[in-house]
């Protein structure tokens, strides 16, 4: 067997960093104000172990453009180096010198937690510069100042440095095609975006940066409402008020701080874009949490920040591992703890809400088990009455009328006939007009023993009919009149499939039944943007009211008028069918022409 040791060319690892290490130029502010953030928690946390003194009006990081010299520097009032420790933690690529800080000041509060740990991010500068320069002071009594520069190269030099007080100060000489790095505007955005909520104050030329203080770091107890409303309008400015909010709080089994909050769904509204804030830290890494959030809650607003989420060397995306996973699961219970809380303690508000949230919590009935034995609690339908209910208390309420089985209609103003028949028995009906109810209703009836979703016009039900007044007289050739005023109906249709039936209204000429598997199915394959199998669409039933006036007249003309009997008839299948949304766009054209014609031939 043979041992070796790897060789590694230093002149290699530079230009593999600028090129290949962090996927946009702009981290690299994010990774040095970050350096100068943990080199001002280092004197902090020295100043609590009485190894040094300083007072926290002397922390601050500040960051200068010279644009006649292109120059960026970036100043800190932190530890400061040594020159040895300029060699151990700056000359060495990748040895960083906060895990050997935090193993010997370790601190288990989250607010005294370091944020670099690769020892990489210093590096990041030669992105975006032909030269860098570290002028560094320690706070060790007697330490002398120490000039590091670099071109990129490498080789290094090391010098005696000018700085008169603890801390560093770090100069950037710009490269040529980075000149966007040299204006106060561009600067001021990316530090805005990635660094607006570090714990020690930025100023770029003097300006401070990051007034603010995040309100994820505070208790719930400490927030009032207006803060949370005022840190969502800083997050979110052209947004309209979120309708509530969940502050996240954990210690264990991992740490997690947040705000989450339901946003006001208006028309425009992207529901594919994700919106939460991933910080690590205080220190923003990205704005995608597809991870760490289940797919149902990625329209939600907000932040989340753990110094436990996994993230590549770079800290710009997640890695995926069992932390992540549980962290998800947290989330999710999390939500519907607040969604529960919520609906218990201020029902008129959560069905104020419902509209927001509805489409969230359906999807994660859909998508996740624990998610569904939580949400059945609040899952609510409204009925036409506009009275909430949950399927549950429904059923509970009809076991002796119609058991196991639920009424339903898409939408009451489509087919305010069909509306009738089942109000005028007394019938609950409720509303299911989101797009995800089809699979909703499946999923349920899979939940709950023997249940089963109806929609008005999915079948022909027993409590629409009035077997009292039913058409049973037979004629000379052994036939009811019902069979025959549906033969004749069937006669003047091609290809249809008809029932005459006596309904509980007179009132209502006819209706088109489309199964209620079939219509699930074609709901389906539309929203999935599949053609649907050859004859499917045309499987419906023409069901007519033998106590119907209209239908017995045009019955009654079949010898006297028989053209215009079968001109009615279509027109009024094609009524159902329109009044249903069922009747084809090409056949709107031929609908009008014959409505004019039936009616000029009834003036006469």
């Amino acid at each position: 067997m043979v041992q070796g040791s790897l060789k590694i060319h230093t002149e290699n690892i530079l230009p593999i960093i600028k090129k290949w290490l962090y996927s946009e130029k702009d981290i690299f502010v994010r990774e040095l104000v970050s350096n100068a953030c943990d080199a001002l928690l280092k004197v902090k946390t020295l100043r609590d172990h009485g190894e040094t003194t300083a007072t926290d009006d002397e922390f601050r990081v500040d960051l200068t453009i010279d644009k006649n010299a292109r120059t960026l520097t970036i100043s800190d009032t932190g530890i400061g180096m040594t020159a040895d420790e300029v060699e151990k933690y700056i000359a060495q690529i990748a040895f960083s010198g906060a895990e050997e800080f935090v193993s010997k000041y370790k601190s288990s509060d989250e607010k005294d937690q370091i944020i670099g740990h690769f020892g990489l991010g210093f590096y990041s500068a030669y992105m975006v510069s032909e030269n860098v320069t570290i002028n560094t002071l320690s706070f060790r009594p007697e330490a002398e100042p120490v000039l590091w520069s670099c071109d990129g190269t490498s080789t290094y030099n090391i010098d005696k440095g000018t700085r008169a007080s603890r801390g560093t100060e770090i100069t950037l000489l710009i490269d040529k095609e980075s000149d966007e790095y040299l204006e106060d505007l561009r600067l001021r955005k990316i530090l805005e975006e990635y660094c607006s909520f570090l714990p020690y104050p930025i100023y770029l030329n003097g300006a401070h940066i990051n007034p603010k203080e995040p309100l994820w770091i505070k208790s719930p107890t400490q927030c009032t409402d207006q803060e949370y409303l005022d840190f969502y309008r800083h997050l979110y400015p052209m947004e309209d008020d979120p309708l509530f909010w969940i502050h996240l709080n954990v210690d264990y089994p991992f740490h997690l701080k947040g705000i989450l909050y339901f946003p006001k769904i208006h028309r425009r509204f992207d529901w594919s874009k994700s919106s939460i804030k991933l910080f690590c830290n205080r220190v923003f890494v990205s704005d995608n949490c597809k991870d760490l959030i289940p797919d149902y809650l990625m329209v939600l607003r907000g932040v989340l920040d753990s110094p436990d989420i996994p993230l590549n060397v770079s800290r710009s995306y997640l890695q995926m591992d069992r932390t992540v996973r549980q962290l998800a699961s947290h989330v999710s219970k999390k939500v519907t703890d607040r969604l529960t809380t919520i609906y218990n303690t201020d029902k008129e508000k959560f069905f104020t809400s419902w509209p927001d949230i509805e489409v969230i919590v359906k999807l994660g009935v859909l998508q996740d088990d624990k998610f569904y034995e939580k949400a059945k609690e609040f899952l609510i339908w409204k009925n036409l009455d506009g009275s909430w209910t949950t399927i549950e208390d429904y059923l509970e309420r009809h076991k002796d009328a119609h058991p196991n089985k639920v009424f339903y209609t898409s939408d009451p103003k489509q087919s305010p006939h069909m509306v009738e028949l089942y109000k005028s028995k007394g019938i609950e009906v409720l509303i299911a007009n989101a797009h995800v109810d089809t699979a909703l209703m499946n999923f349920l009836e899979g939940k709950i023993s023997q249940l089963k979703f109806q929609r008005l016009d999915g079948a022909i039900d027993d409590a629409i009919l009035d077997t009292s007044r039913e058409k049973t007289l037979l004629d000379a050739d052994g036939k009811t009149e019902a069979v025959n005023i549906a033969n004749f109906i069937r006669g003047n249709l091609s290809d249809v499939q008809v029932e005459a039936k006596s309904l509980v209204s007179d009132a209502v000429p006819g209706f088109i039944v489309l199964d209620e598997s079939l219509r699930r199915m074609r709901d389906y394959m539309a929203l999935s943007d599949q053609v649907l199998p050859p004859g499917i669409a045309d499987k419906k039933t023409f069901v007519v009211n033998t106590n119907n006036k209209l239908i017995q007249s045009i019955y009654g003309m079949k010898e006297k008028d028989p053209e215009l009997a079968k001109a009615l008839t279509t027109q009024v299948y094609e009524l159902s069918l329109l009044s249903q949304k069922e009747l084809d766009p090409s056949a709107l054209s031929d609908f009008v022409a014959r409505s004019h014609q039936v009616l000029e031939k009834l003036v006469r």
